[in-house]
């Protein structure tokens, strides 16, 4: 995994996102979403919960259970998601991935 892959970009934007570099972080993600790689809808999820944007991380969440994301498994282990845990949402996204009985 390189320093230009999707995976590592969406967790440098999560990561100055939780530096309160909200800029720079949206500034990634906007290159994310803009770029010639496929990313992730759960990679997106990541760094929108670090910005506290719950809407389009759940979005993105939602995105990534209708495309059957592989990524989307490890929803229920990755800390990146613990401020979406909380939610019903999530807990109701969990159980329909099937990862919590």
């Amino acid at each position: 995994m390189g320093l230009d892959s999707p995976t590592t970009q969406s967790r440098l934007a999560a990561a100055y996102a939780g530096a309160g570099e909200r800029e720079r972080a949206l500034a990634i993600l906007t290159q994310l979403q803009a770029g010639k790689s496929t990313v992730s809808p759960t990679e997106l999820a990541i760094p929108y919960a670090a910005l506290g944007e719950k809407e389009q991380a759940f979005a993105s969440l939602e995105q990534a259970h209708a495309s059957h994301d592989p990524q989307l498994q490890l929803i229920g282990v990755v800390p990146a998601f613990d401020p979406l845990r909380a939610d019903p949402r999530f807990k109701e996204l969990v159980r329909r991935v099937g990862l919590n009985p």
